[in-house]
């Protein structure tokens, strides 16, 4: 067992000098064998697991003494890790910011056409109202108003039967229905 402390990712990240990326990556690579997840901390790694992956362990100093001088050829690994980092962060960032820009351009272009849908649904809704009052209004006209009865058709009794040959007093004799009676006396 271990006596060395286990660190959050953000911890291991700020001790090496590298970004919480990199010991993710680590991590998920399997560098770092040991790690373990916890509910209230997340990730924790131990030291000795960031040692063994060849990572090394820069404790800063306190801001007002002095730091201590780099080894040799520690302060180049060093630089070139922190230039690594900064560039992929760099370019991590830019992938944010353009995927960013596709999401909100996505966005604007499906309110457009939700609102140009919403326009044209509230164009149909108007044409359709206006035929169902034409429609009621047909309707209106066509029913009896409620204090006179309904309209006799000449030509039909209620039951729809052809009426009885009625007499002409011009000449006497019976018309069928469907023959045209004179409105004028002969002569």
């Amino acid at each position: 067992m271990s006596t060395r402390p286990m660190l959050t990712q953000r911890e291991a990240a700020a001790a090496c000098g590298v970004s919480r990326t990199t010991i993710r990556r680590r991590r998920e690579a399997g560098d770092l064998p040991n790690s373990v997840q916890d509910e209230a901390r997340g990730w924790l790694i131990p030291v000795d697991d960031l040692l063994a992956a060849g990572l090394r362990l820069n404790a800063p100093a306190a801001p007002d003494k002095a730091a201590p001088a780099p080894q040799a050829g520690q302060d180049a690994d060093a630089d070139v890790d922190q230039e690594h980092d900064a560039g992929a962060l760099r370019a991590e960032l830019d992938r944010v910011r353009h995927e960013h820009a596709l999401a909100v351009a996505e966005a604007e272009h499906g309110r457009q056409l939700a609102e140009a849908e919403a326009k044209h649904l509230r164009a149909e809704l108007a044409a359709r109202a206006d035929h169902i009052a034409d429609l009621q209004r047909t309707l209106k006209a066509l029913m009896p108003a409620p204090d006179r009865p309904a309209l006799q058709v000449p030509g039909q009794t209620q039951n729809n039967e052809p009426p009885p040959a009625r007499t002409s007093p011009d000449t006497g004799t019976g018309t069928a229905a469907g023959e045209r009676r004179r409105w004028w006396r002969r002569t």
